[in-house]
């Protein structure tokens, strides 16, 4: 039996145990041992063992649970009403202007968080019974909430860059300054869809009444000082580790206090929200760990079958050429993400298709952007897409599956769409970091 035979058995073992509703890295991690044991026997399990503890071992992963706690303390802490009250404000005399706010928001909060959960949670219960009391039409409303929610992996302090970063041995700085302009790229087009939709179609997005924006001047600096706390946690966060002045780590440290000071100051911080954010944050930090984990050992018996030689020859040998490759590379990954979170897919194919990356001769920090995008594209495809799921179970009732599966699509084209720019024009991911670490 060949080494390639093995690798797709393994692949499509893991495809069909995942059809049995069992946990991700419980099959991921199960797959893995198993196949260990048969090729290698007991001392097999050694290698998926050590791979998973060089995760563990990784400094930046101290990152991770401290971006989920500022971003379910900034939601749980109501400083986000505050800034969307700021936005409705500006917004209101458009057609659209509360869907076009909501994309803003979302930018912001992903400035602040780096991971899509805040985004769908303040989109959620802030914005969509506002644009739904509104009379938006509701698949513009759960499009904009799950579109605009998934920003928080591309736009800086991204985790998925981070985890990027450790997989591709990249430095995280040159990513996250990579993804700030696709981010405000992707944003537009969102915001110029919805724009063009609704001035054809303006029963989608009504312009607000006058007396909801029409205000005393007294009331809008009362509303701008409610917006210029985010910008506060965005500069002590993002901006001192881009002036140089503190680390990746240290940085995400800096924004847990920011943002715990700026809680405090709206009075807004007590027990039962602390307690409730912690919780929060060691149950999604817990739950990526075991994924990330799991896919660790999985990629390091998948590696060790020769997988890396067996894709390079695979795309290399059907004259795709290099572009094609890449488009390839990015159709696999948006198939692999109707089954799969961004975590695992990360875990489990990064590590062979980089390699390929740098032999074609591609800048991975601009093939960081592009998977970024997908995973992003992978959030909101059925039948698994996370964020469809969120949407579901915090949208009202008279919003169906169905809805929320047709709101996504046009917002899906715009990020395919984004994806093709960056491989015309590569320069928009790479400038940026190449201007500042040039320095």
């Amino acid at each position: 039996m060949s080494f390639e035979f093995i690798a797709l058995l393994m692949f499509l073992t893991m495809f069909v145990t995942l059809l049995s509703g069992r946990h991700i890295y419980a099959v991921i991690g199960g797959v893995a041992a198993i196949f260990s044991l048969i090729l290698w026997g007991t001392g097999g399990i050694d290698m998926g063992y050590h791979s998973a503890f060089k995760l563990i071992n990784w400094y930046p992963l101290v990152t991770l649970p401290i971006f989920v706690f500022i971003g379910y303390l900034f939601s749980a802490s109501k400083i986000s009403e505050d800034l969307y009250r700021l936005i409705h404000i500006l917004t209101g005399p458009l057609r659209g202007g509360l869907a076009i706010g909501t994309i803003v928001l979302m930018a912001i909060i992903s400035a602040i968080n780096g991971l899509s959960v805040a985004g769908m949670s303040v989109g959620s219960s802030v914005a969509l019974p506002e644009m739904l009391k509104k009379n938006y039409d509701k698949k513009m409303v759960t499009g904009v909430i799950q579109a605009g929610s998934s920003l928080g992996i591309l736009i800086p302090p991204s985790v998925v860059l981070v985890l990027y970063g450790m997989i591709a041995r990249q430095p995280v700085g040159h990513l996250w300054l990579a993804g700030v302009f696709p981010g405000l790229l992707m944003s537009a087009l969102f915001v110029i869809y919805i724009v063009v939709r609704c001035w054809f179609q303006p029963e989608l997005g009504p312009v607000l009444p006058r007396e909801e924006w029409d205000i005393p001047i007294r009331e809008k600096i009362k509303a701008l000082k409610g917006g210029l706390l985010p910008l506060f946690i965005i500069l002590m966060m993002s901006g001192l580790f881009l002036l140089g002045v503190t680390s990746l780590v240290e940085s995400s440290a800096i924004g847990a206090i920011a943002t715990i000071i700026a809680a405090g100051i709206k009075k807004r911080l007590n027990w039962k929200i602390i307690n409730s954010v912690l919780t929060n944050t060691l149950s999604v930090s817990g739950m990526f760990m075991w994924v990330a984990m799991s896919a660790m050992a999985f990629a390091a018996i998948f590696d060790g079958l020769g997988a890396v030689h067996a894709i390079s020859t695979l795309f290399l040998s059907h004259g795709f050429g290099p572009i094609g490759t890449i488009i390839a590379m990015q159709v696999s990954f948006l198939l692999l993400g109707t089954f799969l979170d961004d975590t695992a897919m990360l875990i489990i194919v990064a590590p062979l298709y980089i390699p390929l990356v740098v032999t074609l001769g591609f800048n991975p920090i601009w093939y960081g952007v592009l998977y970024t995008i997908t995973c992003q594209i992978a959030y909101l495809t059925p039948p698994f897409g996370y964020n469809l799921f969120l949407m579901k179970a915090m949208a009202p009732k008279e919003i169906s599956l169905s809805d929320i599966y047709r709101s996504i699509v046009p917002f899906i084209f715009l990020m395919i769409l984004t994806i093709v720019i960056l491989i015309i024009f590569p320069e928009i991911a790479t400038w940026l970091p190449d201007l500042y670490f040039s320095r």
